[in-house]
């Protein structure tokens, strides 16, 4: 009997290289699973069809870095949103420009399209959301109530709501109808990045860089259950099809969550980082993720997965649909989005009055289309993706066929899969898959590969090693065998430094943790109470780690005081903004980040109070304390404005640090 191959649930299916610079943006057409759209720092928008190494359609017309990309449900319209706030939307199958939409005054954070009507929502740093209409190439209404950027916006199933997160810790519920707020949902005690509407109740989940999940019902406006321990920001979420569970895309994994009670039924283990969007076709799920000019694809078989309400399945039937599973009479019924019958065409283009008028040079959709191109870089997915021979063929295929799983690496597990179980009656063919090779990195236009400037957080090799140095020579005719003593000198290379490196920085580490617990930093412990103040130990502890002079500890005790805002007092401040000055030059991108959210802390906390201080009139009579307080302000606010320059200065960089800086510029904006 033939041995069967024990498959991966999970693998890296392509890597290419999507832009000629960073890339800012992306996102996966949920319909298909297969279509993916790039917006890069090179101001354009990417077309790729999913497993295939080259750009099927290049979008030009953006000034500024594409920081949004949103496909609409058909994947025939795409809208792109810049760095300077302006919107354009684009006719795939016509390959031009469609609309261009101004209003923003800062970066575009967010985009979605109606389900059904010819509208498409966008969520700003600014603060604000605006409801457009394509058709009449305007501003329908204009949504207030955040207080910082919008990270996320979708509309319910049934069009009816349109769902926001913010940075301001909140999620709201709009009703486009009445053109108002139907709800805010508080609880989330960090920055909320995503939100999704369950495909079928009246249930939303938001994902927050608190690490929670959190999922609200729609009629009562009230929280229903909260899943907290998640390893990082969560960034991504997705509901399977038929609503009985919550895909998770964490770091390096997926989870999958049901809600009541709160559970987790699986998780799988994906080296897919950071994972930026999630879609499902033909039971697996799609996982992209990017990296600098990079952008990588991953699937998972969701039949390997365990999911509630849902059974194993023949991957041959894969083509029909989920059935709902059967209600339960104990549990509570939430209500159904009642959905149109009907659905809208695509946008149609606004008729001019005349012929003469069309053709003018001065009208204003004939400079979109002067400014805007459609660069067609495969003619042959275009035409197979774009331009069907009739309205009912089309691909990206809806039905298409799975990606072919990779067999398992270790061949062990393949030979014990392969004994007969006592307990099976009935075997089940496998099919012989062979080795796929790994997939290679391919780029649409070649471009030199430049040092960064910023060393990112997440890298595949360590800085200042090479991993052909920890590998066996390659045999060359001429070259002598390599003894073992020179093998293993070779292994060891650099190992009693890194040694020497990491004992110092635990032996540093544990001395501010053992300040933290005693509050011992100036030759006294604090006396200990029922009620410790945690505010104090915060401040011994970051005096203990500035003494050291280690920016990494600093990092690492910056990185635990920013979770709590309670801990931080003008004291903390004064000995925080020096290191935060030397944070932001560093050329590690995880020192910048903590550097940036500590002094964004700092702003939102301290700078209102700071220039009330300032600008308060002398008190009459002795008051120490007062004194003392408008000592500390006016030592910070010098301090704000020495960083307030190097703010300045590194706000025109690209990407998602220049975006962090400009927002940091705009908070600062009050030291001027």
């Amino acid at each position: 009997m033939a041995t069967p191959v024990v498959t991966k649930t999970a693998w890296k299916l392509q890597e290419i290289v999507a832009h000629a610079s960073n890339v800012s943006s992306l996102v996966l057409g949920k319909a298909s699973g297969r279509l993916l759209a790039t917006g890069g720092d090179d101001c354009r928008v990417n077309l790729w069809s999913i497993n295939k190494p080259n750009c099927i359609m290049s979008l030009t017309g953006h000034t500024s870095p594409v920081e949004s990309v949103r496909l609409n449900t058909p994947e025939e319209l795409i809208v792109a949103g810049s760095q300077s706030g302006s919107i354009r939307v684009w006719d795939l199958e016509a390959a031009k420009i469609l609309r261009t939409l101004m209003g923003h005054k800062a970066n575009i954070c967010s985009l979605d399209f109606h389900p059904y009507g010819e509208f498409v929502a966008s969520g700003s740093q600014d603060t604000n959301i605006k409801l457009w209409d394509i058709r009449r190439k305007g501003c329908v209404f204009r949504y207030r109530g955040h207080s910082q950027a919008v990270r996320c916006l979708r509309f319910s199933p049934d069009g009816k709501w349109l769902a926001s997160a913010a940075d301001d810790h909140t999620v709201k519920l709009w009703d486009l109808t009445a053109g108002k707020m139907m709800s805010e949902f508080p609880g989330h005690t960090g920055p909320v990045n995503v939100v999704e509407f369950h495909p079928n109740e009246y249930l939303l989940a938001s994902g927050s860089s608190d690490r929670t999940i959190r999922f609200w019902d729609l009629e009562k406006f009230q929280v229903v259950s909260c899943i907290e321990g998640e390893p990082g920001p969560v960034r991504s979420v997705l509901f399977n099809p038929d609503g009985c569970c919550l895909y998770s895309g964490c770091q390096d994994s997926l989870r999958v969550y049901g809600w009541e009670p709160e559970r987790c039924f699986d998780v799988v283990l994906v080296n897919w980082g950071k994972v930026a969007d999630l879609a499902i076709c033909n039971d697996q799920l799609i996982g992209v993720a990017f990296s600098q000019s990079n952008v990588s694809s991953y699937v998972v078989d969701l039949t390997r997965v365990t999911r509630t309400g849902t059974v194993a399945r023949d991957p041959v039937q894969d083509h029909r649909p989920l059935a709902q599973p059967p209600p339960n009479p104990s549990a509570p019924l939430r209500r159904i989005y009642e959905r149109p019958s009907t659905t809208c065409s695509k946008p149609q283009r606004v008729k001019q009055n005349s012929e003469s008028e069309r053709r003018s040079p001065s009208s204003e959709d004939d400079r979109d289309e002067r400014e805007s191109r459609a660069e067609i870089q495969n003619a042959e997915d275009y035409n197979e993706i774009f331009q069907p021979k009739n309205s009912i063929s089309r691909t990206p295929p809806r039905r298409s066929e799975p990606f072919p799983a990779p067999p398992e690496d270790d061949a062990a597990t393949a030979k014990e899969a392969a004994k007969p179980s006592p307990a099976m009656d009935v075997q089940f063919p496998v099919p012989n898959l062979e080795v796929l090779p790994r997939p290679p990195v391919v780029a649409s236009t070649p471009a030199p590969k430049a040092e960064p400037a910023i060393i990112p957080a997440t890298r595949n090799e360590p800085i200042g090693l090479k991993a052909s140095d920890f590998l066996p020579a390659v045999k060359i005719p001429q070259q002598a065998e390599l003894v073992d003593e020179d093998a293993m000198s070779q292994i060891r290379k650099g190992h009693d430094t890194m040694c020497v490196v990491l004992t110092s920085r635990h032996k540093n580490l544990d001395t501010v943790r053992a300040v933290w617990t005693t509050g011992d930093i100036k030759g006294h412990t604090v006396p200990h109470c029922p009620t410790p103040d945690g505010a104090l130990f915060a401040q011994t502890s970051v005096d203990s780690a500035v003494a050291i002079n280690d920016l990494s500890v600093v990092v690492d005790l910056l990185n635990i005081v920013n979770q709590k805002a309670s801990l931080w007092k003008l004291d903390l401040c004064t000995t925080v903004l020096p290191q935060i000055e030397k944070l932001l030059q560093s050329k590690y991108e995880s020192y910048v980040q903590t550097g940036c959210t500590s002094l964004k802390l700092i702003l939102q906390r301290f700078l209102p109070l700071i220039t009330d201080m300032l600008a308060a009139p002398p008190s009459v009579g002795v008051d120490i304390s007062r004194e003392e307080r408008l000592h500390k302000c006016r030592l910070c606010y010098k301090q704000l404005k020495s960083i307030s320059g190097l703010v300045k200065s590194k706000s025109g960089l690209s990407g998602r640090h220049g975006s962090t800086f400009r927002e940091l510029h705009l908070l600062m904006a009050s030291l001027d």
